[in-house]
């Protein structure tokens, strides 16, 4: 059991900030695609170079767990403002899903931010023990 306590908190740390570094990657490689889909949605394609700092800088924190409670706040807020902002159309099914999943990763961001990152994380290299 104390070997899943251990290495469950790092484990999660690598999942939940997948998708943010590959989502990150992914809008450099359709930069101009989801800068249209952001200017469509009236939020301005100009701010796309913040999302993708946003997303590949702050799941690359999470990963190695460097400021983690801070990141995965501020994290969490993203999470919110995306589906709040993208996905409110419940009629389609997969907006709807899409909103759900990004309400659960603000739900599992704010769990690091309770917990924070356990043991192998670069926030302990820097605390006094």
């Amino acid at each position: 059991m104390q070997l899943i306590q251990t290495f469950s908190p790092l484990l999660g740390r690598v999942f939940i900030s997948l998708i943010f570094i590959v989502a990150g990657i992914g809008k450099i490689t359709a930069y101009s695609g989801t800068a249209g889909y952001m200017d469509s949605v009236g939020i301005p394609g100009i701010l796309l170079p913040l999302v993708i700092l946003t997303e590949i800088g702050g799941g690359v924190a999470v990963l190695l767990g460097f400021k983690t409670r801070l990141v995965a706040f501020l994290l969490a807020g993203f999470c919110v403002l995306s589906a709040l902002i993208f996905h409110l159309d419940f009629n389609d099914q997969m907006q709807s899903l899409m909103f759900m999943k990004n309400i659960a990763i603000a739900g599992g961001f704010l769990f690091l931010v309770a917990n924070g990152p356990g043991y192998y994380a670069l926030d302990n290299r820097f605390t006094a023990r």
